[in-house]
């Protein structure tokens, strides 16, 4: 059991020793799947969002918290492409791995609509994101591979979450794994 959680937490902050892919030679699609795995900060944010969705319990939340993610993330993308203005961007990044991650340890249990607008609100950060990120690569191809890959990693969570409850009859695990990605997140705001 100790040795599955360092395993856990070892994968949980090691980050990635590469660069995003390059539009120009890997194609647009490929850059925007790959985009969000190679920053821990995306990763942690979205594997915490299906988390804590399984953790709130019922398909209502394993559908929306995911859904409202991946909504708010295109109307940030779109709203980079447009030129807007939205402040406190990389901070809010950041802040979003911490405060999911606090809300698995501490197993909030919010409305379903209050959480689904607290992973919106981030969602919307995460897009506009992506979107000042964009580079050389095409909108729509770039933008259906960071919304795939960020849903993939959303369901990655919800299955963890699954996993640890049926295997290891884990709600200290599941809490454990939030303490994980709370502490990666003030990892990642400390070092950088």
């Amino acid at each position: 059991m100790k040795r599955l959680i360092l395993t856990l937490a070892a994968t949980l902050v090691a980050s990635p020793a590469f660069a995003h892919l390059d539009p120009e030679a890997h194609g647009s699609l490929a850059a925007g799947l790959s985009h969000p795995i190679f920053g821990l900060d995306h990763v942690l944010a979205m594997i915490a969002v299906g988390l804590w969705a399984a953790s709130l319990g019922g398909k209502d939340a394993i559908w929306f918290l995911p859904s409202a993610f991946v909504a708010a993330m295109i109307a940030g993308f779109m709203a980079a492409l447009t030129g807007l203005s939205l402040p406190f961007v990389e901070p809010t990044i950041l802040l979003s791995v911490f405060a999911l991650g606090l809300a698995v340890a501490f197993a909030l249990k919010l409305p379903l609509h209050i959480a689904s607008g607290i992973v919106a609100l981030f969602g919307l950060f995460h897009g506009f994101a992506h979107g000042g990120e964009l580079g050389s690569a095409g909108v729509l191809a770039f933008g259906i591979g960071f919304a795939l890959s960020t849903a993939l990693l959303h369901i990655l969570g919800v299955a963890v979450a699954f996993g640890t409850k049926r295997i290891l009859s884990g709600e200290k695990i599941l809490k454990a794994l939030g303490w994980i990605t709370a502490a990666g997140g003030a990892w990642i705001i400390i070092s950088g």
